[in-house]
């Protein structure tokens, strides 16, 4: 395939650089696209990385954590109790919702300042949430990375150490992958092998483009 050249379509410093939404669901090989978006030379941010630093830099978001779910929300060492808090919202969408509205706000404000320093005329916005919070709506366009079921239950069996109902049971939590496939404007689907995820990958950016 020919060779991505990043530099070709650089935007003019006074425009925004065009956000690609890039999401999947648990075992899609959501996180290897994602790499290879960078081998291409795309920024990507990262959402869920990012939210666990916020959550412990930022002060006024730690105590209202703490004022709804409890002290327990965070560690003896202060640091942010993801265990604890996942069984808390875990088949509870009304707290899911309001630890969202905390949580999610602060995500939104170092996503635009960490875009605004961004250079490149394509930058990937990677989140598990993409249509679930209706975050493609401000996207120039969603990617999304899908599989079979079964197929992405053994990855995560095999990577995980999970059982095949745990997995099954993170799965019927989430969006079901027919509704997702309608709503992404390019659907890479991760069924073979790297070499043809990867291709599938490049295409898709020129596609973009």
């Amino acid at each position: 395939m020919e060779e991505l050249n990043t530099e070709t379509k650089k935007d003019e410093p006074d425009s925004a650089s065009k956000i690609i939404g890039l999401t999947g669901g648990i075992g899609s090989g959501k996180t290897t696209v994602a790499k290879f978006i960078e081998d291409c030379g795309f920024p990507i941010y990262y959402s869920d990385v990012r939210a666990k630093t916020i959550v412990n830099d930022n002060a006024d978001l730690k105590q209202r954590i703490k004022d709804l779910l409890g002290n327990d929300s965070y560690d003896e060492n202060d640091l942010y109790n993801r265990k604890f808090v996942g069984e808390k919202v875990f088949n509870n969408d009304e707290l899911l919702h309001q630890l969202n509205s905390i949580i999610h706000p602060a995500v939104r404000i170092d996503f635009e300042q960490w875009v605004a320093q961004q250079k490149k005329y394509l930058v990937f916005k990677e989140t598990a949430l993409l249509f679930e919070l209706k975050l493609h709506l401000q996207c120039y366009k969603s990617l999304l990375v899908t599989a079979e079921d079964n197929i992405r239950i053994k990855r995560v069996m095999d990577r995980d150490g999970k059982t095949y109902r745990e997995v099954e049971s993170v799965m019927n939590n989430q969006m079901p992958e027919k509704d997702k496939i309608k709503m992404a404007d390019f659907v890479i689907y991760n069924n073979t092998n790297l070499d043809d995820l990867r291709e599938q990958t490049e295409k898709i950016i020129f596609e973009i483009e």
